[in-house]
């Protein structure tokens, strides 16, 4: 199977065939964040609608995203391979490989993971997706509505 949508039956996906997105969607000023990052979307190649999984690669001293958090979306990453570190309000824990970590809806705990050993991290990440979905960054005067498809700032004017 190639990296196309087929959701009229079920999909075996080689990720060898799936395109990499490098980096993120987030404003030029803090785009460098997550600029490492490569993601596959395999959940959009078996035409998945309820939630979204993607591949993810971290090379040494790359972070996952700014640390967030979802009104509306729950999160779950599951480690492959390599060693990743989560930070969250409560601190900084190892993550390695089978290990996992949830992160529920509306629950103001940003989180993200960095990569700080020298050798690529490779997780899967799967989460919700739900249009009245508000993210928010505690770190970076930024927030994302997923209904309007548009970054602001805390305020809520223009990125």
């Amino acid at each position: 199977m190639t990296g196309t949508a087929n959701p009229k039956k079920s999909t075996v996906i080689d990720p060898a065939s799936v395109e990499a997105r490098q980096g993120s969607s987030y404003p030029p000023d803090l785009a460098h964040f997550a600029a490492g990052r490569s993601k596959q979307k395999l959940g959009d190649v078996a035409g998945l609608t309820n939630f979204g999984v993607n591949l993810v690669r971290l090379p040494p001293g790359a972070w996952s995203s700014i640390r967030h958090w979802h009104s509306h979306e729950d999160e779950f990453v599951y480690i492959i391979e390599g060693e990743a570190v989560l930070v969250t309000d409560a601190g900084e824990q190892a993550l390695g490989p089978g290990m996992a970590a949830g992160f529920p809806a509306g629950v103001p705990d940003g989180h993200h993971l960095i990569n700080r050993t020298d050798a690529v991290v490779t997780y899967l990440e799967v989460g919700a997706r739900h249009e009245e979905d508000d993210c928010f960054y505690p770190d970076a005067d930024l927030q994302y509505r997923h209904q309007d498809g548009v970054f602001t700032r805390k305020d809520g004017s223009p990125v």
